[in-house]
């Protein structure tokens, strides 16, 4: 297949996704397949080889990598325990530092740590953690939400009830810097009255954090993330993997969007069948963020005044 081809295949299937239209999509990933039989992979960068042939996975030992980034594992791991109810074997290669929470999962009968050679373990097929939905020929509505699917126990970072925890990330990988925003654009945030902001950003001085904004606490495990992610209320983050990892536990969370957004967002949707208790903010215009900015202070205001309501006595409501 040429260059050309690959590309008009490519951006055909990106529309198919965009729109929901999961069904195409596979169809085209069907053809992508067949093309690619008997093609070598191992000169591709890792996130870009594939391993399944398009055979079918019953009663095999199967072997999932996970070469793709932290949040694509975490979104798509939640193939697992389907995949493990066709399997004779399952085991999951994946990154060390996110072994621990992949452990709070039903179903997985072996979790090795991904390193640059040779798995350690006997296999009859392998696949890249990426390959699931297309193997699961997932549509919208067969979404596997058996929500949630990681589970941690809350580490609670604040006494004061009243007031709202939110954490905020701002900055993503270095991939894709349409999905940045700098810390300047997210001030209008900390005006609000009745919440706490918790910086929950990697590397918060180097991303532009101005010290006197919000709370740090401090630097975390992957999986006490987590546990600090279950304590808030909600989680206001780019396109990134802490937005995965809320999503994964079952927690609220707001997540910012560039204008041309992944595929897996879809187009236009304010809310994503992948995790219930998200709500999108997009841009309208690439690299207009203020305008996001301002419409989550706005959901923000209603959703402190919503919950002010909910909590006052009857006689003073009346």
């Amino acid at each position: 297949m040429s260059k050309i081809e690959n590309k008009n295949t490519g951006d055909s299937w990106m529309q198919h996704m965009l729109k929901g239209e999961f069904a195409e999509a596979w169809k085209i990933s069907d053809t992508v397949l067949a093309a690619r039989a008997g093609v070598p992979c191992v000169h591709l960068p890792r996130h870009q080889q594939y391993f399944w042939d398009g055979t079918p996975l019953h009663n095999k030992r199967v072997l999932v990598r996970c070469y793709h980034g932290l949040g694509d594992t975490i979104q798509f791991i939640r193939y697992a325990p389907w995949l493990k109810s066709i399997v004779r074997e399952l085991t999951i290669w994946a990154q060390p530092e996110l072994i621990p929470l992949l452990q709070t999962m039903r179903a997985v009968d072996k979790l090795l740590p991904l390193h640059d050679g040779a798995p350690e373990v006997d296999l009859d097929a392998d696949i890249e953690v990426m390959e699931l939905p297309h193997i699961h020929r997932t549509t919208i509505a067969t979404i596997p939400s058996d929500i949630p699917y990681l589970h941690v126990a809350p580490i609670s970072l604040s006494k004061q009830e009243q007031q709202l925890k939110v954490g905020l990330v701002w900055r993503a990988g270095e991939w894709d810097p349409r999905r940045h925003l700098s810390f300047e654009s997210l001030k209008p945030l900390f005006s609000v009255k009745g919440i706490e902001c918790y910086i929950l950003q990697a590397d918060p001085l180097r991303a532009g954090w101005e010290q006197g904004y919000g709370v740090h606490p401090g630097d975390y495990s992957l999986f006490d993330y987590a546990r600090v992610l279950k304590g808030l209320d909600l989680l206001i983050s780019v396109d990134s993997m802490p937005a995965h990892l809320a999503g994964a536990i079952g927690n609220s969370v707001w997540t910012l969007l560039h204008a041309n957004a992944d595929w897996r967002w879809m187009a236009e949707r304010l809310d994503s069948p992948w995790y219930p208790t998200m709500r999108l903010f997009r841009q309208e215009r690439q690299g207009d963020w203020d305008s996001v900015v301002k419409k989550v202070k706005a959901a923000l205001q209603a959703l402190i005044q919503s919950k002010t309501k909910q909590a006052r006595p009857k006689s003073q409501a009346m």
